[in-house]
């Protein structure tokens, strides 16, 4: 069994990106339902998702396990992106949101 070397968190698209790479038989089960998921869910490539990424965390202040939420689910309209945010444990400004919005519609 490989030992983990490294642990980060990575979007939907970067999983089909990767998963995609290798052949579906040869997968255990784990990861056929993994590629069978992020398939129907991924909502951009992967190349996009990293500097979506990159630019959320760059310009809007969002550490990595809230911009790669953020590139999941893809929120296309302010109160969708508050609804998302609101079980976050800080306060993320009106400025803010809507920077991430343009963000997300830019890319």
């Amino acid at each position: 069994m490989e030992q983990v070397k490294k642990s980060q968190p990575i979007s939907l698209a970067e999983v089909k990106d990767i998963l995609g790479k290798e052949d579906v038989e040869k997968m255990d089960q784990i990861q056929r339902w993994t590629y069978d998921y992020v398939t129907k869910f991924a909502k951009i490539d992967a190349k996009s998702a990293k500097k979506i990424r990159q630019d959320l965390k760059k310009e809007c202040g969002l550490t990595e396990d809230e911009a790669t939420e953020i590139v999941n689910i893809m929120p296309s309209s302010l109160a969708e992106l508050r609804a998302f945010t609101f079980g976050w444990k800080k306060l993320i400004l009106a400025e803010t949101l809507e920077k991430i919005l343009k963000i997300l519609k830019g890319n």
